[in-house]
Parts: structure tokens; C-alpha cells; sequence
């Protein structure tokens, strides 16, 4: 009986002989030694006082010391610390270009040629497609005759209608011949500025058979080769060009945010920072643009049917690394708050109303819960707008064990390292 004894006692401490608790139920000292078989010659005796010493071995197993009936909850704490905090916002985009402006013919006529490479950077005014001029020069040279030979109308009307005009005033001839000269000349005048506009029309459309680049940038693949007929109004546009330096990035943000934003930005001066909000990229392979834009607030709306707002920031993009199209995260550094309040992630829950809540231990180490105002979050960390002020004991591990109103045995919790914003 005494070697099933120290059998369970062997169980409940892991195979490790411990006699005291055998000593305590009144059985002599136990000199440890392994138990080769449980059912040995000791089985015998009294049924009901093996199973009352059994049931008493196993109740203790696995119990450790506890704290005392009463004690206070150890709680971890750390002490709230205003720092500079930089006033940033993540936000998801597209890129989409400057500029953009599709290459069409404004006559109908035959490509010759065209000339340019496609996927190349053109200049303002670069020769890209000719059309077979031939229809429109004739028709210059029609429009230039005719002028020459209104002018000749004219110049000849103008004398005679001048000649009437004196033999009138001595009676030669009647003041109807007279007023019909001035009338021809007149009309010929007229006859005169129409040809020139005529001459200036033709002018144009010839000038039509040379297209050219509106504006600088990329241009596109072509939609139409050699010795295709092209049409004026046509619906398909030869080539499309795309200014990329500068960009835009368009991103989106709800209506709420950015009234926030528009808050902090007023405050940026005050905060060390600028009023016009700078921008980083990050692109979708995770790394940097090197090069820093600026957000422009000009023209936007809310989409009644998401309640978000599109944002345009501007960005340089000399050597083309940045494509229309292309996602990416913008990352809109609104200034430096110098007394910012940083809380962990891990501190703050939320109570039946969904509000942000954490707890902080007082003077007299009572839990004391406090509504938070939170702002974006920064790496493993919550941006703290109101609810907590610098000096507070922040309870960062055992929240769940702490009660508000009641005691609480507060200790310095270890300090996480903040990782870093995504």
C-alpha cells in the first residue's frame, strides 16, 4: 500500500519521489525507489482507504501556488509620453498622366507616311503623319486664282465707281450710272475678302496633311499604317500621346477622413510642418519612388455611392519609372505634432458601444477606464487625439484581470519596439 502511495506521488511530481506528503498522512519515511509493478503484494487490505488515499494523491496534482483569497491583480503598465509624432495617412492609388491628347486627322485623305517611332517621346509640334497633300494643294492654287482675279475685279471697279463720282458732279452722267459704279466696287471689295478667306481655308487644309504632336510626351502605338484612308471625325484616333512628367496619382479616401485632414493640414504651421501636405510613394513591389510629390485639393467630389473622395497629388517623373495605370500607395506626411500621444495597439479595446476604450491605473493604483479619440495608426501603435495625457499609467498587459474602480497591483511592463509604419 505504502509503494502505491508514493506511485501516485510519483505521477503527480512527474516521476520525482516526494515523501513528505506520505509523512503527512502518517506513514513512515519512504526510501525512494523506482516502483517496478503497481499491482504488487502490497495490494492487499482495506478497498475503501485505498481509494479515500487515492482520491487525496491526485486532488493536488497540477496546483501551483496561488495568489492569496483578495489579493489585487498584477497589471503591466507603461508611462504615457508626449513625443513628436509625424502626421501621416496610407492611402491606396492609381497614377494617370498630366496630359492627354489623341492624335487625329482633321482632313480625309491617304497616309504617305508616318513618322515616328512608336512607344518614343515626341516634342510639341514634331511631325508625325503626312497625308497625301496632292487634292489640297490643287485647290490652294484654285482659291490663290481666284483671289487674283477678284482683286483685278475689284481694281477696275474701283476706278470707274472713282470716275463716275466726278462726271457727276459736273452732269456728264446720271447719279444712277454713278451709284451703280460704286455699287460694283463695292461688291468687288467684298468679292475680294471672300476669296481671302477662301485662300485662307485652303491654306489650312493643306496645312491638315501634316500632323503633329500637340503636346510633348510618350506616344502610343499606332492605329493606322501606310496607305490607310483616313477620314475627318473619324471615331478612331491615329495615335494617343500621354504627358508622364509630371504625374498625377489619384487616390481615394472617405469624406470623414478628409475633413481630418484638411484639419491637420491647418495645423501643420503650428506643428513644424508645411501647409501644403507632402507625399511619398510606394510601389507595388514594396519599394520607395524616390522622388517626393505634393496633394492637390483642387476639384474634388464625393461619390454619393461610396462616400469617398478622390485625391490628385503631383508628382516628377523624369526618367518615366512612373506608367499610367500603375498602383500604388501614397503616403501623405501631413506635418510633425511635437506633444503627439502614442498608445499600443494591444491596450486599446472596445466597449458594448464599440467605443475605443483602455484602461490606466490612478494614484491610489485603482483601474480607471477612458474613452479614446483615436487617429491613424502608426506601425503596431494608435495616434491618441484625446483620452489620455502624458504621465498616465497605461495598462498594457492583464487589462482583462483589471477591473475599473477596483485595485490593482501595477508593474513596469517591458517596452515593445514600435514597428514600423506599412
Amino acid at each position: 500500500m505504502i509503494g502505491t502511495v508514493s506511485f501516485i506521488i510519483d505521477l503527480c511530481r512527474g516521476g520525482t519521489y516526494v515523501t513528505d506528503t506520505v509523512l503527512s498522512l502518517g506513514f513512515p519515511m519512504l526510501t525512494p525507489r523506482p516502483i517496478p509493478n503497481v499491482r504488487s503484494a502490497d495490494s492487499r487490505g482495506h478497498p475503501a482507504a485505498w481509494i479515500a488515499l487515492i482520491a487525496l494523491g491526485l486532488s493536488g496534482c497540477g496546483r501551483g501556488p496561488g495568489p492569496p483569497p483578495g489579493a489585487a491583480p498584477g497589471v503591466g503598465v507603461i508611462t504615457v509620453q508626449a513625443q513628436a509624432v509625424t502626421l501621416q495617412a496610407d492611402l491606396p492609388g492609381r497614377t494617370s498622366p498630366y496630359a492627354v491628347s489623341d492624335v487625329r486627322p482633321q482632313i480625309s485623305g491617304i497616309i504617305q507616311a508616318r513618322l515616328f517611332t512608336e512607344g518614343s517621346d515626341v516634342r510639341a509640334g514634331q511631325l508625325l503623319y503626312r497625308i497625301d497633300p496632292a487634292p489640297y494643294q490643287a485647290a490652294y492654287d484654285q482659291a490663290d486664282a481666284q483671289l487674283a482675279n477678284a482683286r483685278a475685279t475689284q481694281f477696275s471697279a474701283k476706278l470707274k465707281a472713282d470716275r463716275y463720282a466726278d462726271m457727276v458732279k459736273i452732269n456728264a452722267v446720271s447719279q444712277q450710272d454713278a451709284d451703280d459704279a460704286k455699287a460694283a466696287s463695292d461688291q468687288a471689295a467684298a468679292a475680294v475678302r471672300q476669296q481671302t478667306a477662301a485662300l485662307e481655308s485652303a491654306r489650312i487644309n493643306l496645312a491638315y496633311t501634316r500632323l503633329t504632336a500637340p503636346i510633348g510626351g510618350r506616344i502610343g502605338a499606332s492605329s493606322f499604317t501606310q496607305g490607310a484612308l483616313v477620314t475627318n471625325g473619324q471615331a478612331s484616333a491615329l495615335a494617343t500621346i500621354q504627358k508622364l512628367d509630371p504625374i498625377y496619382v489619384d487616390v481615394a479616401q472617405t469624406a470623414t477622413e478628409l475633413l481630418a485632414l484638411k484639419d491637420d493640414m491647418a495645423k501643420a504651421p503650428a506643428r513644424g510642418g508645411a501647409p501644403t501636405a507632402s507625399v511619398r510613394l510606394q510601389l507595388a513591389d514594396g519599394r520607395d519612388y524616390p522622388l517626393e510629390g505634393r496633394l492637390q485639393f483642387t476639384d474634388v467630389t464625393v461619390d454619393q455611392t461610396t462616400g469617398s473622395v478622390t485625391l490628385r497629388a503631383i508628382f516628377p517623373n523624369p526618367k518615366g519609372a512612373l506608367l499610367p495605370g500603375m498602383y500604388v500607395r501614397a503616403r501623405v506626411t501631413e506635418g510633425v505634432d511635437p506633444a503627439g500621444i502614442l498608445a499600443p495597439q494591444q491596450a486599446v479595446t472596445r466597449d458594448e458601444k464599440g467605443r475605443p476604450t483602455a484602461i490606466v491605473v490612478d494614484a491610489q493604483n485603482h483601474a480607471q477606464a477612458r474613452i479614446l479619440e483615436l487617429g491613424e495608426a502608426i506601425g503596431n501603435q494608435w495616434r491618441i487625439r484625446d483620452g489620455l495625457k502624458p504621465g498616465d499609467r497605461l495598462v498594457v498587459v492583464g487589462g482583462e484581470n483589471a477591473k475599473p474602480g477596483e485595485a490593482v497591483t501595477p508593474y513596469a511592463a517591458p517596452v515593445a519596439a514600435p514597428s514600423p509604419a506599412n
